[in-house]
């Protein structure tokens, strides 16, 4: 017998059944109705389903076969009319027969199904096999020998896995000896690991450069995209794609017996593995690569550490730390965004869970060493979330909402560490604030002293040329004289040198009293030099019949009046400096 697709849906009235049996007939179809019990048979298929609520076969009924499609449509009325199914989306419940609800442990023996099966499997690959490799009798444990290994995975229902495979899932769990470790070891473990991995550095860096996780913050995932009224009808707001349903009819069915604290740590477990796939949807914007399900397992202490949680705060504080710990992204921001997409989640109904898991289960089947991660626990997961009450997911989605995490109580220091960190960016800041002001106030001061500089230069230069024009005027005075009268001479008879005109050196008394450094000495000394020099070449013509008094005029035009002559000497500017040329007389 085959178990075809089927999909259910329902309206007030109504439960609509969807079968797809390709290449049957429609003459050998068989149906069976009864209150909750529902049988298909259409050769090589059959279908039986234990529905939620009762149905009944009154003539209302009608069916539909699309024979393009191979499509069996079927509408039953409901026995209580407005009633509402619920959970019609849990079809690997929906397979499960009849009074296989109780509570009860499930013993299988699959050592004939894998005797009967083994001549049927041929060999994937012709790989060559060291066939001298050493070998170990294996010994099956006794009870007391299982009974004293340590309980881990969904509900701490095993043991021994990991006798035999340590090696080969060294890369999944970072326990080193789940067997021998009990709970509390293992939290100690785990606690010192987390404190060696956080990085300062790194996290100090995702906190302030903090652009793209902004970006990632305003992302939405699908469970967000849920609209309020979707929310009210439970698990009709979540629509499963082909590839999900088929997974949900490969699941087998199973019972679990759990007492109160394994059903509690059961609840907690799933927190904590929600939390760790929301982490990862969000921060990979729901596009999951070859780091999924490092990421996810990194960040779940359930299915890294096998740890077994008491309260959702201790859910919570072992989140925050291994997500600033580990992942790529390593933000206090991100932590809290993700237990708020847990929440929205688990308010969503079971159906969420459920394609939540659904995903997870995916995302571990197509890795190789994670792979052991779906025996462990997701599978477990996926068909006891069917199970359960959706009042218990409320009420978790309630729990979580009022839960509040700080970052002190991840024990990291994170507060002290980003006051540090402010404070050593704040004096750097102020640091760059003073070097800017010093070179801004540098920069008026050289100006300034370069303009004074040149204001100095400027009567210094106009001294010079002064003396320079002065000079000039002595030494052409032979060869204008005659247009140019002398002009009076001072009375004082005791020396013949002229007074230097007051223009000349009234920039240089003036830079004197003005500026706060006194001008150079060797141009003062030039000025000096020069005006010696002038009064030495200048005599009186000896052709002169006399020399006119001091203070007298003479008409211009006067050929009679004595003139000031120039020596025929060298110019006294080339010879300022020599020595023999002021010793003559």
């Amino acid at each position: 017998m085959i178990t075809p697709a089927f999909d259910l849906s329902q309206d007030p009235d109504y439960l609509t059944l969807s079968i797809r049996v390709p290449y049957t007939r429609t003459s050998e179809f068989d149906l069976f109705i009864d209150g909750t019990d529902f049988k298909f048979y259409a050769k090589p298929y059959f279908l039986r389903l234990t529905l939620p609520g009762r149905i009944v076969e009154d003539g209302r009924e009608k069916a539909i076969f699309d024979v393009d499609k191979g499509l069996f449509t079927l509408r039953v009325p409901k026995e209580t009319a407005g009633e509402h199914f619920e959970g019609l989306q849990m079809l690997t419940s929906l397979l499960a027969p009849k009074g296989s609800r109780s509570a009860q442990p499930l013993v299988e023996d699959v050592t004939l199904e894998s005797t009967d099966g083994a001549g049927d499997v041929e060999e994937e690959e012709d790989e060559e096999f060291d066939w001298q490799v050493e070998q170990e009798v294996y010994m099956e444990r006794s009870e007391e020998e299982l009974g004293a290994l340590q309980k881990y995975g969904f509900g701490n229902q095993r043991s021994g896995v990991f006798a035999r495979l340590q090696e080969e899932l060294c890369d999944v769990i970072d326990i080193k000896n789940p067997e021998g470790t009990s709970a509390a070891e293992r939290r100690r473990a785990r606690l010192q690991a987390e404190a060696s991995a956080f990085s300062p550095d790194h996290y100090l860096a995702d906190l302030f450069e903090d652009e793209e996780i902004k970006g990632l913050l305003k992302f939405r995932p699908w469970w967000a995209k849920l609209t309020a009224s979707s929310e009210e009808d439970g698990e009709s707001a979540v629509a499963f794609t082909e590839a999900e349903k088929e997974q949900l009819r490969k699941f087998t069915n199973r019972s679990y017996l759990l007492d109160k604290t394994s059903r509690y740590q059961a609840w907690l477990g799933l927190v904590d593995v929600l939390l760790a796939y929301s982490y990862e949807v969000r921060c990979t914007e729901g596009e999951h690569n070859v780091e999924s399900p490092w990421t996810i397992r990194k960040l779940s202490g359930t299915l890294c550490w096998l740890e077994t949680y008491s309260s959702l705060h201790e859910v919570l504080v072992s989140f925050g730390r291994r997500a600033v710990c580990y992942p790529l992204f390593r933000h206090f921001a991100l932590v809290t965004a993700a237990i708020c997409d847990t929440a929205k989640i688990l308010k969503s109904g079971k159906a969420c869970v459920l394609k939540c898991l659904l995903d997870l289960h995916k995302i571990f089947r197509e890795n190789d060493p994670a792979y052991i991660l779906n025996d462990l626990y997701i599978t477990d997961y996926c068909i006891w979330i069917q199970r359960v009450k959706s009042k218990k997911v409320t009420e978790l989605a309630t729990s979580l909402q009022k839960a509040s995490l700080q970052k002190e109580d991840l024990d990291l220091e994170l507060d002290e560490l980003e006051r540090a960190a402010a404070m050593v960016m704040e004096e750097e800041e102020e640091e760059e604030e003073e070097d800017e002001q010093r070179a801004s106030s540098r920069t008026p001061e050289s100006s300034s002293d370069s303009s004074s500089e040149s204001e100095e230069s400027d009567p210094e230069g106009q001294g010079c040329s002064g003396s320079m024009e002065e000079r000039e005027r002595g030494r052409g005075g032979g060869n204008t004289r005659k247009d140019s009268p002398l002009q009076p001479q001072p009375s004082s008879s005791a020396s013949p040198i002229p007074q230097t005109p007051a223009g000349a050196l009234l920039p240089a008394q003036q830079r004197e009293a003005d500026a706060p450094l006194p001008a150079p000495q060797g141009c003062r000394t030039l000025i000096q030099e020069l005006g010696e020099r002038l009064a030495e070449e200048l005599r009186v013509s000896p052709d002169s019949p006399r020399s006119q008094p001091s203070g007298a005029e003479t008409s211009g035009g006067s050929s009679g009046g004595s003139a000031l002559e120039p020596s025929p000497r060298r110019d006294p500017l080339l010879i300022v400096q020599t020595q023999e040329a002021l010793s003559q007389p």
